[in-house]
């Protein structure tokens, strides 16, 4: 399921299932031929316009082009969007002929495509193809668009956009990430305009317990980074590290 195009994955188990997590910004679950997108957020773009705040109205064409490429390169037998796929309700309408095309293409080159139900389109437009689910099971794996509060290993969530922060060399990076105890996953929001929340925010200790461990994507692969050695942003304090772990 691989060739040599980057960006580069990291395999590791989630909740005892084999995953790679993708430096482009997906996860693939080899074992059922099966690769997960989040928050694509198709046409923010035009959403911030039609409110007077203006950026360039391509959003939507550079999402797709990049999933088009990571789709391309895994080829996957099915492909599940876990929600906030479209900005809006009325995202659709607002999309170029050229990008609805390549939509439409895309998801019917896939055997089994699955909109999963997010809070920015609880009603995702069945006018490309594909299933509507509020969830799915596979395996060990519970896909949902919201993250649940407390323990609820297997589960692969959205919504969150996590990003993390680490310092070396007398300087910090920031960037998108997977974010995981290895029981559940938080994926990185794949959307061209989607911001991030840091990874030490305590959202993310209402799902994990903790702040989790951080998978970072790079520019060519993805780096793992235990949480005792992210940092939050200048505005979030300390995070709360499980030492049990």
């Amino acid at each position: 399921m691989t060739d040599p195009v980057r960006p580069q994955a990291h395999a590791f188990r989630l909740n005892g299932v084999e995953a790679l997590a993708d430096a482009g910004g997906v996860l693939v679950l080899p074992g059922v031929s099966t690769l997960i997108v989040s928050d694509l957020h198709f046409e923010k773009g035009s959403a911030y316009a039609a409110h007077g705040q203006l950026i360039p109205p391509y959003d939507t064409r550079s999402t797709l082009r990049r999933l088009a490429e990571r789709i391309a390169h895994h080829r996957p037998q099915r492909v599940v969007a876990l929600g906030d796929s479209f900005h809006d309700l009325g995202a659709d309408g607002r999309m170029d002929a050229e990008d609805v095309a390549a939509l439409q293409a895309l998801v019917g080159s896939i055997a089994d495509w699955v909109w999963i139900e997010g809070n920015h389109d609880p009603a995702p437009p069945p006018r490309f193809g594909g299933t509507i689910l509020h969830e799915l099971s596979i395996d060990a794996l519970t896909l949902r668009h919201l993250p649940a509060e407390g323990a609820a290993p297997g589960e692969i969530a959205g919504h969150l956009h996590p990003c993390a922060r680490v310092r070396g060399k007398g300087r910090s990076v920031r960037a998108r990430c997977f974010a995981t105890n290895g029981a559940r996953l938080v994926m990185p929001a794949f959307g061209a305009f989607t911001g991030g929340l840091n990874v030490c925010d305590a959202a993310y200790d209402r799902c994990f317990g903790a702040t989790p461990d951080a998978l970072i994507m790079g520019s060519e692969t993805v780096y793992p980074v235990a949480a005792a050695k992210l940092i939050p942003d200048r505005a979030q304090s300390r995070p709360k590290i499980n030492a049990a772990r």
